[in-house]
């Protein structure tokens, strides 16, 4: 187990519910990624790379509700700017597995 937090730090932790709209192939990145472009309701739409290629292909991905850290710094990825950070669980290989969401709730809601 990680070290214990307070509820404190965990409220700094912005995660929110948005939903994928575009996804690109990201032929510069350093592994496998794609470019997602995800609608956050009122905070707008970011940019994320996402290393999933492994489970998802491209149209499977579209109108998918993901859940994403958006009060990470902007990060510069080869010639891509990452907004936000899409969350997962590695499977038994190290390939990511997108957290999910149990039933469609508002863009930009935001984890309790």
């Amino acid at each position: 187990m990680a070290d214990l937090i307070t509820w404190g730090d965990f409220e700094k932790v912005d995660l929110r519910a948005g939903t994928i709209l575009e996804v690109e192939d990201f032929p510069k990145a350093r592994k496998p990624a794609y470019q997602l472009h995800i609608d956050f309701g009122e905070l707008g739409v970011l940019k994320s790379s996402a290393q999933i290629t492994v489970h998802y292909k491209k149209e499977d991905l579209i109108g998918r509700q993901i859940m994403a850290v958006v009060n990470f710094p902007k990060k510069q990825i080869a010639n891509f700017m990452s907004e936000c950070l899409v969350t997962g669980f590695p499977d038994e290989n190290g390939n990511i597995v997108l957290s999910s969401i149990e039933r469609q709730v508002p863009n930009g809601t935001k984890l309790m």
